[in-house]
Protein backbone atom coordinates (compact mmCIF):
# COMPACT_ATOMS: atom_id res chain seq x y z
CA UNK A 1 0.00 0.00 0.00
CA UNK A 2 1.20 3.49 -0.90
CA UNK A 3 1.05 5.92 2.01
CA UNK A 4 0.93 9.68 1.60
CA UNK A 5 3.50 11.60 3.64
CA UNK A 6 2.23 12.56 7.07
CA UNK A 7 4.07 15.90 7.00
CA UNK A 8 1.80 17.35 4.33
CA UNK A 9 0.64 20.11 6.73
CA UNK A 10 4.19 21.52 6.71
CA UNK A 11 3.41 22.80 3.21
CA UNK A 12 0.60 25.01 4.51
CA UNK A 13 0.89 28.78 4.17
CA UNK A 14 -0.87 31.73 5.76
CA UNK A 15 -4.28 32.79 4.41
CA UNK A 16 -2.71 35.93 2.93
CA UNK A 17 -0.05 33.92 1.11
CA UNK A 18 -2.57 31.38 -0.14
CA UNK A 19 -4.68 34.16 -1.64
CA UNK A 20 -1.71 35.72 -3.41
CA UNK A 21 -2.88 33.69 -6.43
CA UNK A 22 -5.98 35.90 -6.68
CA UNK A 23 -5.51 38.94 -8.91
CA UNK A 24 -7.83 41.69 -10.12
CA UNK A 25 -10.50 40.73 -12.61
CA UNK A 26 -10.61 37.05 -11.61
CA UNK A 27 -13.73 34.90 -11.32
CA UNK A 28 -13.70 33.06 -7.99
CA UNK A 29 -15.96 30.22 -6.82
CA UNK A 30 -16.72 29.97 -3.09
CA UNK A 31 -17.96 26.71 -1.58
CA UNK A 32 -21.04 27.24 0.55
CA UNK A 33 -23.36 26.19 3.37
CA UNK A 34 -21.55 24.51 6.30
CA UNK A 35 -18.40 24.22 4.15
CA UNK A 36 -17.99 27.98 3.66
CA UNK A 37 -14.20 28.60 3.93
CA UNK A 38 -14.52 31.64 6.19
CA UNK A 39 -10.80 32.11 7.02
CA UNK A 40 -10.05 32.42 3.31
CA UNK A 41 -12.92 34.87 2.78
CA UNK A 42 -11.73 36.95 5.73
CA UNK A 43 -8.24 37.15 4.25
CA UNK A 44 -9.57 37.92 0.79
CA UNK A 45 -11.62 40.82 2.14
CA UNK A 46 -8.44 42.33 3.61
CA UNK A 47 -6.87 42.65 0.18
CA UNK A 48 -7.05 46.33 -0.76
CA UNK A 49 -5.08 45.85 -3.98
CA UNK A 50 -7.84 44.00 -5.85
CA UNK A 51 -10.46 45.31 -8.25
CA UNK A 52 -13.41 43.67 -10.02
CA UNK A 53 -13.12 40.25 -8.39
CA UNK A 54 -16.32 38.26 -9.02
CA UNK A 55 -17.39 35.77 -6.36
CA UNK A 56 -19.75 33.00 -7.55
CA UNK A 57 -21.51 31.00 -4.83
CA UNK A 58 -24.64 29.36 -3.50
CA UNK A 59 -25.86 30.30 -0.01
CA UNK A 60 -22.94 31.06 2.29
CA UNK A 61 -22.72 30.64 6.06
CA UNK A 62 -21.08 33.10 8.43
CA UNK A 63 -20.19 36.76 7.92
CA UNK A 64 -19.66 38.37 4.52
CA UNK A 65 -16.67 40.65 5.21
CA UNK A 66 -16.11 41.45 1.53
CA UNK A 67 -19.35 43.47 1.67
CA UNK A 68 -18.32 45.64 4.63
CA UNK A 69 -18.08 49.35 3.94
CA UNK A 70 -17.20 50.02 0.32
CA UNK A 71 -15.53 46.64 -0.28
CA UNK A 72 -18.50 45.55 -2.40
CA UNK A 73 -17.16 47.91 -5.07
CA UNK A 74 -14.07 45.68 -5.37
CA UNK A 75 -15.61 42.26 -4.66
CA UNK A 76 -18.72 41.56 -6.71
CA UNK A 77 -20.89 38.84 -5.16
CA UNK A 78 -22.99 36.77 -7.58
CA UNK A 79 -25.48 34.44 -5.85
CA UNK A 80 -26.66 31.37 -7.73
CA UNK A 81 -28.87 30.69 -4.68
CA UNK A 82 -28.84 33.17 -1.86
CA UNK A 83 -29.28 33.20 1.89
CA UNK A 84 -29.87 35.68 4.73
CA UNK A 85 -26.49 37.43 4.49
CA UNK A 86 -26.87 38.44 0.84
CA UNK A 87 -30.55 39.42 0.64
CA UNK A 88 -30.03 43.05 1.68
CA UNK A 89 -26.91 43.58 -0.49
CA UNK A 90 -28.78 42.23 -3.52
CA UNK A 91 -31.72 44.54 -2.82
CA UNK A 92 -29.34 47.49 -2.38
CA UNK A 93 -27.59 46.75 -5.66
CA UNK A 94 -24.32 45.82 -3.91
CA UNK A 95 -24.54 42.20 -5.12
CA UNK A 96 -26.23 40.26 -7.92
CA UNK A 97 -28.41 37.18 -8.28
CA UNK A 98 -28.64 34.60 -11.09
CA UNK A 99 -31.93 32.70 -11.53
CA UNK A 100 -30.89 29.17 -12.52
CA UNK A 101 -31.83 25.55 -11.89
CA UNK A 102 -29.40 24.01 -9.42
CA UNK A 103 -28.87 21.13 -11.84
CA UNK A 104 -27.59 23.59 -14.47
CA UNK A 105 -24.95 25.31 -12.32
CA UNK A 106 -22.14 22.74 -12.74
CA UNK A 107 -22.27 23.09 -16.53
CA UNK A 108 -21.84 26.86 -16.16
CA UNK A 109 -18.35 26.11 -14.89
CA UNK A 110 -17.45 22.96 -16.83
CA UNK A 111 -18.54 24.46 -20.17
CA UNK A 112 -16.55 27.66 -19.63
CA UNK A 113 -19.68 29.79 -19.77
CA UNK A 114 -18.36 31.09 -16.45
CA UNK A 115 -14.62 30.50 -16.78
CA UNK A 116 -13.45 30.19 -13.19
CA UNK A 117 -9.96 31.29 -12.29
CA UNK A 118 -10.02 30.15 -8.65
CA UNK A 119 -12.01 27.76 -6.48
CA UNK A 120 -12.02 28.53 -2.74
CA UNK A 121 -13.01 25.37 -0.88
CA UNK A 122 -12.86 23.69 2.52
CA UNK A 123 -11.58 20.10 2.46
CA UNK A 124 -10.96 17.18 4.79
CA UNK A 125 -7.30 16.27 5.41
CA UNK A 126 -5.73 13.95 2.84
CA UNK A 127 -5.93 10.22 3.52
CA UNK A 128 -3.07 7.75 3.25
CA UNK A 129 -3.38 7.86 -0.53
CA UNK A 130 -3.26 11.65 -0.80
CA UNK A 131 -6.97 12.23 -1.36
CA UNK A 132 -8.95 14.99 0.32
CA UNK A 133 -12.76 15.13 0.40
CA UNK A 134 -15.14 17.95 -0.45
CA UNK A 135 -16.85 17.09 2.80
CA UNK A 136 -20.32 18.46 3.47
CA UNK A 137 -20.88 20.32 0.17
CA UNK A 138 -20.24 18.64 -3.17
CA UNK A 139 -23.16 20.31 -5.06
CA UNK A 140 -21.46 22.78 -7.45
CA UNK A 141 -18.02 22.56 -5.80
CA UNK A 142 -17.22 19.40 -7.78
CA UNK A 143 -17.41 21.20 -11.12
CA UNK A 144 -15.64 24.26 -9.72
CA UNK A 145 -12.64 22.27 -8.46
CA UNK A 146 -12.46 20.32 -11.70
CA UNK A 147 -12.58 23.36 -13.98
CA UNK A 148 -10.90 26.27 -12.12
CA UNK A 149 -7.32 27.21 -12.99
CA UNK A 150 -6.33 27.30 -9.31
CA UNK A 151 -7.67 25.59 -6.20
CA UNK A 152 -7.09 27.33 -2.88
CA UNK A 153 -8.17 25.26 0.11
CA UNK A 154 -8.79 25.44 3.80
CA UNK A 155 -7.92 21.93 5.00
CA UNK A 156 -9.84 21.58 8.24
CA UNK A 157 -9.23 18.71 10.67
CA UNK A 158 -12.93 18.89 11.59
CA UNK A 159 -14.27 18.58 8.04
CA UNK A 160 -15.94 15.16 7.67
CA UNK A 161 -14.53 12.76 5.10
CA UNK A 162 -17.49 11.93 2.89
CA UNK A 163 -17.99 9.31 0.23
CA UNK A 164 -19.34 9.42 -3.31
CA UNK A 165 -17.96 11.82 -5.91
CA UNK A 166 -16.10 13.90 -3.33
CA UNK A 167 -12.45 13.15 -4.03
CA UNK A 168 -9.93 15.98 -4.48
CA UNK A 169 -6.32 14.80 -4.97
CA UNK A 170 -3.98 16.70 -2.70
CA UNK A 171 -1.81 17.47 -5.73
CA UNK A 172 -4.75 19.34 -7.32
CA UNK A 173 -4.46 22.01 -4.61
CA UNK A 174 -2.30 25.00 -5.53
CA UNK A 175 -2.20 26.58 -2.07
CA UNK A 176 -3.77 25.74 1.27
CA UNK A 177 -4.09 26.69 4.90
CA UNK A 178 -4.50 24.31 7.85
CA UNK A 179 -7.26 24.84 10.42
CA UNK A 180 -8.93 22.95 13.23
CA UNK A 181 -12.21 24.76 13.76
CA UNK A 182 -15.89 23.83 14.03
CA UNK A 183 -17.86 23.99 10.80
CA UNK A 184 -20.69 26.47 10.45
CA UNK A 185 -23.76 24.89 12.02
CA UNK A 186 -27.44 25.24 11.22
CA UNK A 187 -29.62 23.93 14.04
CA UNK A 188 -33.27 22.95 13.39
CA UNK A 189 -35.66 25.69 14.42
CA UNK A 190 -38.59 25.46 16.81
CA UNK A 191 -41.61 24.10 14.98
CA UNK A 192 -44.79 26.20 14.92
CA UNK A 193 -48.28 24.74 15.21
CA UNK A 194 -48.97 25.51 11.55
CA UNK A 195 -45.76 23.86 10.39
CA UNK A 196 -46.56 20.85 12.54
CA UNK A 197 -50.03 20.48 11.01
CA UNK A 198 -48.59 20.73 7.49
CA UNK A 199 -46.02 18.11 8.44
CA UNK A 200 -48.82 15.77 9.58
CA UNK A 201 -50.74 16.18 6.34
CA UNK A 202 -47.70 15.54 4.16
CA UNK A 203 -46.61 12.55 6.26
CA UNK A 204 -50.03 11.08 5.53
CA UNK A 205 -49.24 11.24 1.80
CA UNK A 206 -45.95 9.34 2.19
CA UNK A 207 -46.35 5.64 1.47
CA UNK A 208 -44.03 2.85 2.57
CA UNK A 209 -41.11 2.29 0.15
CA UNK A 210 -41.20 5.94 -1.00
CA UNK A 211 -38.02 7.81 -1.98
CA UNK A 212 -37.80 11.19 -0.26
CA UNK A 213 -36.51 14.57 -1.33
CA UNK A 214 -36.65 17.35 1.24
CA UNK A 215 -36.03 21.00 0.50
CA UNK A 216 -34.67 23.49 3.00
CA UNK A 217 -36.88 24.73 5.81
CA UNK A 218 -39.11 24.07 8.78
CA UNK A 219 -41.85 22.27 6.85
CA UNK A 220 -39.62 19.50 5.42
CA UNK A 221 -38.17 19.11 8.93
CA UNK A 222 -41.70 18.83 10.35
CA UNK A 223 -42.46 16.04 7.89
CA UNK A 224 -39.36 14.07 8.84
CA UNK A 225 -40.29 14.07 12.54
CA UNK A 226 -43.62 12.39 11.64
CA UNK A 227 -42.39 9.49 9.53
CA UNK A 228 -41.38 7.16 12.36
CA UNK A 229 -44.21 4.71 11.58
CA UNK A 230 -43.23 4.27 7.91
CA UNK A 231 -41.26 1.38 6.45
CA UNK A 232 -38.45 0.96 3.93
CA UNK A 233 -38.09 4.59 2.89
CA UNK A 234 -35.29 5.77 0.65
CA UNK A 235 -33.60 9.13 0.24
CA UNK A 236 -32.39 10.76 -2.98
CA UNK A 237 -32.21 14.49 -2.34
CA UNK A 238 -30.15 17.60 -2.95
CA UNK A 239 -29.72 18.18 0.78
CA UNK A 240 -30.72 16.93 4.19
CA UNK A 241 -30.49 18.05 7.80
CA UNK A 242 -30.26 16.59 11.32
CA UNK A 243 -33.88 15.44 11.25
CA UNK A 244 -33.06 12.61 8.86
CA UNK A 245 -30.50 10.96 11.15
CA UNK A 246 -33.10 9.50 13.51
CA UNK A 247 -34.99 7.90 10.61
CA UNK A 248 -31.83 6.27 9.29
CA UNK A 249 -30.65 5.05 12.68
CA UNK A 250 -34.10 3.60 13.48
CA UNK A 251 -34.23 1.73 10.17
CA UNK A 252 -37.21 3.65 8.76
CA UNK A 253 -34.88 4.84 5.98
CA UNK A 254 -32.94 1.89 4.60
CA UNK A 255 -32.93 2.71 0.85
CA UNK A 256 -33.81 -0.92 0.15
CA UNK A 257 -36.20 -0.28 -2.75
CA UNK A 258 -34.41 2.51 -4.58
CA UNK A 259 -33.35 1.86 -8.16
CA UNK A 260 -30.53 4.42 -8.16
CA UNK A 261 -27.80 3.76 -5.55
CA UNK A 262 -29.85 1.20 -3.59
CA UNK A 263 -28.84 0.82 0.02
CA UNK A 264 -27.35 4.31 0.18
CA UNK A 265 -28.67 7.73 1.12
CA UNK A 266 -27.80 10.11 -1.71
CA UNK A 267 -27.40 13.86 -1.35
CA UNK A 268 -25.53 16.82 -2.78
CA UNK A 269 -24.86 18.68 0.47
CA UNK A 270 -25.94 18.74 4.10
CA UNK A 271 -26.93 21.59 6.39
CA UNK A 272 -27.00 20.92 10.11
CA UNK A 273 -25.07 20.50 13.34
CA UNK A 274 -22.07 18.55 14.61
CA UNK A 275 -24.33 15.56 15.15
CA UNK A 276 -24.96 15.46 11.41
CA UNK A 277 -21.30 16.02 10.56
CA UNK A 278 -20.30 13.11 12.79
CA UNK A 279 -22.98 10.93 11.20
CA UNK A 280 -21.76 11.41 7.63
CA UNK A 281 -18.05 11.19 8.48
CA UNK A 282 -16.60 8.10 6.77
CA UNK A 283 -20.16 6.70 6.42
CA UNK A 284 -20.23 4.41 3.39
CA UNK A 285 -24.04 4.34 3.50
CA UNK A 286 -24.21 8.06 2.63
CA UNK A 287 -23.05 9.26 -0.77
CA UNK A 288 -22.48 12.85 -1.88
CA UNK A 289 -22.78 13.59 -5.59
CA UNK A 290 -22.73 16.83 -7.59
CA UNK A 291 -26.09 18.45 -8.14
CA UNK A 292 -26.13 17.80 -11.88
CA UNK A 293 -26.55 14.14 -10.86
CA UNK A 294 -28.69 14.35 -7.72
CA UNK A 295 -31.01 16.83 -9.46
CA UNK A 296 -31.06 15.19 -12.89
CA UNK A 297 -34.73 14.54 -13.67
CA UNK A 298 -33.82 11.45 -15.69
CA UNK A 299 -32.09 10.01 -12.61
CA UNK A 300 -34.74 11.09 -10.09
CA UNK A 301 -37.62 9.51 -12.00
CA UNK A 302 -35.96 6.07 -11.97
CA UNK A 303 -36.61 5.72 -8.25
CA UNK A 304 -40.10 4.52 -7.23
CA UNK A 305 -42.64 6.65 -5.39
CA UNK A 306 -40.51 9.79 -5.25
CA UNK A 307 -42.03 12.25 -2.78
CA UNK A 308 -40.61 15.72 -3.37
CA UNK A 309 -41.38 18.19 -0.57
CA UNK A 310 -40.68 21.84 -1.35
CA UNK A 311 -41.76 25.16 0.12
CA UNK A 312 -43.31 28.23 -1.48
CA UNK A 313 -43.88 31.89 -0.76
CA UNK A 314 -47.06 32.26 -2.84
CA UNK A 315 -49.32 30.10 -5.01
CA UNK A 316 -51.81 31.84 -7.28
CA UNK A 317 -55.26 30.53 -8.15
CA UNK A 318 -53.99 28.88 -11.33
CA UNK A 319 -51.25 26.98 -9.47
CA UNK A 320 -48.23 29.12 -10.31
CA UNK A 321 -45.62 28.91 -7.55
CA UNK A 322 -43.32 31.70 -6.38
CA UNK A 323 -40.58 30.36 -4.13
CA UNK A 324 -37.60 32.67 -4.54
CA UNK A 325 -38.74 36.26 -4.01
CA UNK A 326 -41.08 38.70 -2.32
CA UNK A 327 -41.99 40.79 -5.31
CA UNK A 328 -38.69 42.13 -6.65
CA UNK A 329 -36.84 41.28 -3.40
CA UNK A 330 -34.81 38.11 -3.84
CA UNK A 331 -35.18 35.70 -0.93
CA UNK A 332 -33.49 32.45 -1.98
CA UNK A 333 -33.31 31.04 -5.50
CA UNK A 334 -34.76 28.54 -7.94
CA UNK A 335 -32.56 25.83 -6.46
CA UNK A 336 -33.70 22.26 -7.06
CA UNK A 337 -37.45 22.73 -6.73
CA UNK A 338 -38.26 22.36 -10.42
CA UNK A 339 -35.77 19.50 -10.84
CA UNK A 340 -37.48 17.41 -8.15
CA UNK A 341 -41.06 18.50 -8.77
CA UNK A 342 -40.75 17.23 -12.35
CA UNK A 343 -38.74 14.17 -11.36
CA UNK A 344 -41.31 13.16 -8.73
CA UNK A 345 -44.18 13.66 -11.16
CA UNK A 346 -42.50 11.31 -13.64
CA UNK A 347 -41.62 8.71 -10.99
CA UNK A 348 -43.81 5.62 -10.79
CA UNK A 349 -46.24 6.39 -7.95
CA UNK A 350 -44.49 9.68 -7.19
CA UNK A 351 -45.94 12.75 -5.50
CA UNK A 352 -44.72 16.28 -6.21
CA UNK A 353 -45.65 18.45 -3.21
CA UNK A 354 -45.57 22.22 -2.72
CA UNK A 355 -46.19 23.18 0.91
CA UNK A 356 -46.79 26.55 2.52
CA UNK A 357 -48.62 28.16 5.44
CA UNK A 358 -51.94 29.62 4.34
CA UNK A 359 -51.08 33.14 5.53
CA UNK A 360 -48.14 35.50 5.92
CA UNK A 361 -47.33 38.70 7.80
CA UNK A 362 -48.91 37.47 11.05
CA UNK A 363 -52.08 36.34 9.31
CA UNK A 364 -52.75 39.61 7.48
CA UNK A 365 -52.24 38.27 3.93
CA UNK A 366 -53.19 35.08 2.14
CA UNK A 367 -50.36 33.13 0.54
CA UNK A 368 -52.93 31.46 -1.69
CA UNK A 369 -53.48 34.54 -3.84
CA UNK A 370 -55.33 35.74 -6.90
CA UNK A 371 -52.13 36.93 -8.53
CA UNK A 372 -48.44 36.55 -7.74
CA UNK A 373 -46.93 39.84 -6.51
CA UNK A 374 -45.52 42.07 -9.28
CA UNK A 375 -41.83 41.32 -9.85
CA UNK A 376 -41.94 37.92 -8.15
CA UNK A 377 -40.51 34.95 -10.00
CA UNK A 378 -42.41 31.84 -11.06
CA UNK A 379 -40.23 28.95 -9.92
CA UNK A 380 -42.69 26.11 -10.59
CA UNK A 381 -45.13 26.59 -13.45
CA UNK A 382 -48.81 25.71 -13.23
CA UNK A 383 -48.13 22.95 -15.74
CA UNK A 384 -45.69 21.27 -13.35
CA UNK A 385 -47.51 21.68 -10.05
CA UNK A 386 -49.36 18.68 -8.60
CA UNK A 387 -49.99 18.58 -4.85
CA UNK A 388 -50.34 21.80 -2.83
CA UNK A 389 -50.57 21.55 0.95
CA UNK A 390 -51.42 24.11 3.65
CA UNK A 391 -52.49 23.54 7.25
CA UNK A 392 -56.07 23.31 5.92
CA UNK A 393 -55.52 20.31 3.68
CA UNK A 394 -53.97 18.90 0.52
CA UNK A 395 -55.21 19.17 -3.07
CA UNK A 396 -53.90 17.64 -6.29
CA UNK A 397 -54.15 20.10 -9.19
CA UNK A 398 -52.85 17.71 -11.86
CA UNK A 399 -55.34 17.50 -14.72
CA UNK A 400 -57.62 20.18 -13.25
CA UNK A 401 -59.01 23.08 -15.25
CA UNK A 402 -58.24 26.65 -14.25
CA UNK A 403 -61.65 26.91 -12.57
CA UNK A 404 -61.17 23.60 -10.73
CA UNK A 405 -57.71 24.62 -9.64
CA UNK A 406 -58.96 27.86 -8.18
CA UNK A 407 -61.76 26.11 -6.30
CA UNK A 408 -59.38 23.48 -4.93
CA UNK A 409 -56.83 26.05 -3.77
CA UNK A 410 -59.49 28.19 -2.13
CA UNK A 411 -60.56 25.12 -0.13
CA UNK A 412 -57.13 25.03 1.56
CA UNK A 413 -56.76 28.81 1.93
CA UNK A 414 -57.28 30.40 5.32
CA UNK A 415 -61.03 30.76 6.00
CA UNK A 416 -60.67 34.52 6.49
CA UNK A 417 -59.71 34.92 2.83
CA UNK A 418 -61.89 32.36 1.08
CA UNK A 419 -64.80 34.70 0.33
CA UNK A 420 -62.53 37.30 -1.27
CA UNK A 421 -60.67 34.65 -3.27
CA UNK A 422 -63.96 33.12 -4.42
CA UNK A 423 -65.14 36.52 -5.63
CA UNK A 424 -61.88 37.01 -7.54
CA UNK A 425 -62.11 33.54 -9.07
CA UNK A 426 -65.63 34.22 -10.34
CA UNK A 427 -64.46 37.51 -11.82
CA UNK A 428 -61.51 35.89 -13.57
CA UNK A 429 -63.29 32.72 -14.74
CA UNK A 430 -66.67 34.43 -15.43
Amino acid sequence: MTHYPTDWCSRAVSPADALALVTSGMKVFVQGACATPSPLLDALAMRDDLENVKLYHLHLAGPAPWLDGDRWQRFHSISLFTGPGLRAPIEQGHADFVPIFLSDVPSLFSSGRVALDVALVQLSPPDAHGHCSLGTSVDTARAAVDSARFVIAEINDQMPRTHGNTNVPFDRIDAFICTNRPLHEHAPGQESAVEGRIGEIIAGLVEDRSTLQMGIGAIPDAVLTRLGNKHDLGVHTEMFSDRLVDLIESGVVNNKYKQVHPGRTVTSFINGTKRLFDFVHDNLAVEFHPCDRTNDTAVIRRNPRVVAINSAIQVDLTGQVCADSFGHRIYSGIGGQMDFIRGAALSRGGKAIIALPSTGKSGTISRICTEINPGAGIVTTRGHVHWVVTEYGAVNLHGCSLRERGEALISIAHPDFRAELTKDLRRLRH
